[in-house]
């Protein structure tokens, strides 16, 4: 049974980090693409991250390019986002994902590429 569980969630001000970090668990999680999405009250869920099998590509959208990034640690079986300079926009509920087939010549970033999903984390951004 795979387990997605995310965690580092929590309430901050404009400008400050936060570190996301999700374990993977139930299956070999070096074969597999990762993504963090988000989804704020009332909108669709969205793609924030992805980042291949190999750690070797990933994929920002437009709105975190530059504040955000994605890596992986296949030995542990983690992949992380770290979030600088978070404004409130950013607040959100973020989810990891792990894709539903393994390797892959790309990133992913609709949610019907990704099969198993976290219970999401609260992310609070204060102006």
């Amino acid at each position: 049974q795979v387990q997605v569980v995310e965690s580092g969630g929590g309430l901050v001000q404009a400008g400050d980090s936060l570190r996301l970090s999700c374990a993977a668990s139930g299956r070999t999680f070096s074969m597999y693409a990762m993504g963090w999405f988000r989804q704020a009250a009332e909108k669709e869920r969205d793609v924030v991250a992805s980042i291949n099998w190999s750690g070797e590509k990933t994929y920002y959208a437009d709105s975190v390019k530059g504040r955000f990034t994605i890596s992986r640690d296949n030995a542990k079986n983690a992949v992380y986002l770290q979030m600088n300079n978070l404004k409130p926009e950013d607040s959100a509920v973020y989810y990891c994902a792990s894709r539903r087939s393994p390797y892959g010549g790309s990133t992913y970033v609709r949610t019907e590429d990704y099969a198993y999903w976290g219970q999401g984390t609260q992310v609070t951004v204060s102006s």
